[in-house]
């Protein structure tokens, strides 16, 4: 037992003002588990703690329960797209339309590429009983909101410059989102289905309501 080589190494003791380096690499801990299999349930105090090297109670210094965990992972994954949409719309140039199609892609575009983080983000896998943990209601509800507001800037930009005739920027911007995730979902769930060619601009169009060029 003592020369057990598939038991994890012990993590070298932070040196004082290094407390930081451990929380993130909690969360790294906990990516690494959700992208390896695909379920938020894999994702324990004590799984996430033998691939840190710690003993589990250390992580209570930096997450109170597995939730909190779950909820700093989906928040960096929020980030990242967040980061992605913003990079594809400073990518884009100035014309609004160009823009908004950017977004959409490019939202579309971190589904395929991050599938297990979008599951977890979208797909409901990830589904904390508020009253049994420490994460809030309102801790949920800010989640994704960034991502949404460019959705919607862009949106607005496109009615502003004439190039939309939506009369309602919130609510269209919610009914894209809704489309594209749906699109998402389906593309990653359906391998099969002969999908048209562009398929997400037309969805994006017809949603955003842009007028055709």
């Amino acid at each position: 037992m003592g020369n057990d080589s598939s038991a994890p190494s012990a993590r070298p003791r932070n040196r004082r003002g290094e407390g930081a380096r451990l929380r993130d690499d909690i969360l790294a801990a906990a990516v690494e588990l959700l992208e390896e299999t695909g379920t938020e349930t894999a994702v324990t105090l004590r799984s996430v703690a033998r691939k840190v090297g710690i003993a589990a109670p250390s992580i209570y210094r930096h997450f109170p329960d597995q939730p909190a965990i779950m909820l700093a992972v989906v928040r960096q994954a929020f980030d990242e797209l967040t980061a992605q949409l913003r990079a594809a719309l400073d990518a884009a140039g100035d014309d609004p339309r160009q823009r908004l199609l950017a977004v959409c892609h490019a939202y579309l575009e971190y589904s395929r590429e991050h599938p297990e983080r979008y599951r977890t983000m979208f797909g409901g896998v990830w589904m904390p009983a508020l009253q049994d943990s420490s994460v809030t209601a309102d801790d949920m509800l800010a989640l994704g909101q960034a991502a949404l507001q460019l959705l919607t800037e862009a949106l607005d930009a496109c009615v502003t410059a004439g190039a939309s005739t939506s009369t309602d920027a919130y609510t269209d911007t919610v009914a894209l989102w809704l489309g594209l995730h749906g699109l998402a979902h389906q593309q990653a769930s359906t391998v099969a289905f002969p999908w048209p060619d562009g398929i997400a601009e037309r969805l994006i169009v017809t949603l955003a309501h842009l007028k055709t060029e």
